[in-house]
């Protein structure tokens, strides 16, 4: 683990924890020191290979959805970030389920704004500085560039 952060707990969604009993259930690997997502060749002891995943699994999938942008775990963490982000989750609880040490690193490398976000967020200044549309005029815009302005 690379920080204290990264070994405390991270609450499942009771239907994830579902379907990932009902996994293990079907799964040939079931003792309570298996994997759940398990590489054959160790017989359960340890996992899938990430980096295999990626290759085998992942990225053909991706591909397959008409997905052309390079896909890696990051892309995973990135999105997970950004939706609950765009969710309005708090800062503090986002960097916390991404088992960071620090908010900065959840805000400023894995969280992007959605561009309907950014949007919206554009229509709701719009809509505070022209209050009512039929109060728009075009000498409140004229003079303020100049003669630049037809």
């Amino acid at each position: 683990c690379k920080t204290e952060s990264s070994r405390k707990p991270v609450p499942l969604d009771e239907r994830v924890a579902a379907d990932l009993w009902i996994w293990r259930e079907v799964s040939s690997f079931r003792e309570a020191d298996d994997w759940i997502f398990v590489s054959t060749h160790s017989g359960g002891k340890q996992p899938f290979w990430p980096d295999a995943v990626l290759q085998k699994v992942i990225r053909p999938a991706a591909i397959r959805a008409g997905i052309r942008k390079l896909i890696g775990w990051h892309t995973f963490r990135r999105t997970y970030s950004s939706f609950l982000i765009a969710n309005g989750e708090n800062v503090k609880v986002v960097q916390e389920l991404m088992r960071h040490a620090n908010s900065r690193s959840t805000l400023e490398i894995y969280s992007q704004a959605r561009i309907e976000h950014k949007r919206q967020a554009q229509q709701r200044l719009a809509e505070a500085i022209f209050r009512d549309e039929d109060q728009i005029q075009v000498p409140l815009v004229q003079g303020a560039f100049g003669d630049h302005l037809p």
